[in-house]
């Protein structure tokens, strides 16, 4: 007899926003994905079933990001099972340490993580997140304070950004 290993079944939806329409993806274990309309962060990631539903993961998430893109949430509050290695892990759990509102470099970044000299390596961990917006990678800009690549354009970076600005 042989074992397979059961691969975690898939939960989707979509949902329309101020930066298009995205793409809400959980596991029986946590979400696990957000993917933006251009999809490009989402390469290598599997296909989703024909049939889109939602878990209580995913509901959660479209709620929790309604009310961030309202103006009216700040801090998620998710249960997260994104796929990444020990490293891009350490990263992306750094990445929710930026607050809102605020911005930091691939170096400042590497610094934190204890690994000063792996802005590059930072960079494409930041550059694999897929989890943006509720992982804030669209915080990160570089050191001389210019927009950087994202997965969903420098529009949208620029976008969120704007978005978390104090509007007094």
């Amino acid at each position: 007899m042989s074992l397979k290993q059961q691969s975690p079944e898939i939960f989707y939806t979509y949902m329309d926003s101020p930066i298009g329409r995205l793409t809400v993806v959980a596991s029986d274990r946590g979400l696990t994905e957000i993917r933006f309309p251009n999809h490009e962060q989402a390469a290598h990631a599997p296909s989703l079933p024909a049939t889109a539903r939602a878990n209580h993961f995913v509901a959660q998430a479209l709620v929790q990001l309604s009310t961030y893109f309202a103006g009216k949430l700040r801090d998620f509050d998710l249960t997260l099972a994104p796929q990444g290695t020990a490293f891009q892990q350490t990263v992306w759990t750094q990445l929710r340490a930026i607050p809102y509102g605020a911005t930091a470099s691939y170096s400042a970044i590497a610094t934190a993580i204890g690994k000063p000299t792996a802005a590059r390596a930072v960079g494409m961990a930041n550059g694999k997140n897929p989890l943006p917006i509720v992982v804030p990678c669209h915080r990160i800009i570089g050191s001389n304070g210019a927009l950087t690549g994202f997965a969903g354009g420098l529009d949208t970076k620029r976008w969120l950004l704007c978005h978390e600005q104090p509007t007094d």
